[in-house]
């Protein structure tokens, strides 16, 4: 009579076991930029992040900046979109041709999760 309640308890801590590790590999992705990661492109008046997962505002943005200029921070005022999938800058003035990098920071809504990235971009 025991194998059946261990076989039992044992095929309850594996289904315990995989529903842990599929949430904790539920986070949320960057699934798309513009300007997207190592483009070339004209001045862009807003740059986007989208992600696949709701995010919170208070911990969401990215900064800018121009690693040939000792790093430069460009100034930019940023939001979450209304859908809060999306983090809009809007540079204070206009970005003059050179190397850029975003440095991006997120929280999802759902669990508070948070995650990081950077990518670069150009300006012609």
């Amino acid at each position: 009579m025991r194998q059946p309640r261990h076989l039992t308890m044992t095929a309850l801590i594996a289904s315990a076991a995989v529903l842990i590790a599929g949430s904790a590999a539920a986070h949320a992705k960057l699934v798309k930029s513009d300007p997207a990661a190592n483009a070339t492109v004209t001045t862009p008046k807003t740059i986007s992040l989208t992600f696949d997962e709701k995010l919170t505002p208070a911990f969401s943005g990215f900064e800018l900046s121009m690693p040939a200029m000792n790093g430069m921070k460009v100034k930019m005022k940023t939001s979450v979109s209304k859908d809060h999938l999306t983090i809009v800058g809007t540079p204070e003035g206009k970005l003059m041709a050179g190397a850029y990098t975003i440095t991006w920071h997120a929280a999802t809504s759902d669990d508070g999760h948070k995650i990081d990235g950077t990518f670069p971009f150009a300006v012609k």
